[in-house]
């Protein structure tokens, strides 16, 4: 696809759909990767932010021209109608997602969504799993960085089964252990070592990172699903 590794799997995610939402889609790309691959005949793109909307905009001009996108300048389903079908919504916090997704004047659950939150994604999946959608992919990547990509829809049937350690850190990430997961929860180990070095931490910080330590080797080692 040749956007860079994190656009390119979340677009590798995005399948057909009758209506298709990029929100905060910064430069458009999702969205032209949409449109190109006629996955959908018409496209929402939005943004808070004007200088990014105006970005995509143009990388987008000629779809908009002919009808197939439409650009809104607004804060989360701002303008964005709640039957459409297909979601996308990367690069913002967990918690920013769930306050779009619950917001009461716009908020839904879309049929068919992919997320990437860049942090608090626990709270993501949790809001999910209880307001009636269900996951479908749930795993880590790296691309310079570690990203979560949740990727889902609306349940239709009865609410699925989640564990506190997989709404922490991931269904499938401790079912199949992906290298970036690994990869990641091994730097986070490192990272708590290197604070528990220093000789003016106080005891109870201590404890509770050694704590954290020991529950992130039990995840490593297959002790805690």
């Amino acid at each position: 696809m040749g956007y860079g590794k994190r656009i390119d799997t979340l677009c590798s995610f995005l399948k057909r759909a009758e209506s298709f939402a990029d929100v905060g889609c910064d430069h458009g790309y999702c969205s032209e990767f949409v449109l190109e691959n006629g996955l959908c005949d018409k496209v929402i793109f939005s943004d808070v932010s004007k200088g990014s909307l105006q970005k995509a905009q143009t990388l987008l001009a000629r779809y908009v021209k002919e009808g197939r996108a439409v650009g809104v300048l607004g804060d989360g389903f701002y303008g964005v109608p709640n039957d459409t079908e297909e979601v996308l919504i990367a690069g913002m916090g967990g918690s920013e997602i769930v306050s779009i997704l619950s917001d009461k004047k716009y908020g839904f659950i879309p049929k068919y969504f992919v997320f990437q939150p860049m942090h608090d994604a626990e709270k993501l999946r949790r809001y999910l799993v209880e307001n009636g959608a269900r996951i479908e992919r749930d795993f880590t990547f790296e691309d310079g960085k570690f990203y979560d990509l949740i990727v889902g829809g609306k349940a239709s049937g009865e609410r699925q089964s989640y564990t506190d350690a997989e709404y922490e850190f991931g269904k499938e990430n401790l079912s199949e252990m992906p290298d970036a997961f690994k990869k990641r929860t091994e730097k986070q180990i490192k990272n708590i070592d290197k604070y528990l070095l220093q000789p003016t931490l106080q005891e109870e910080s201590r404890a509770e990172l050694a704590k954290r330590q020991a529950r992130l080797k039990g995840v490593l080692h297959g002790e805690i699903k």
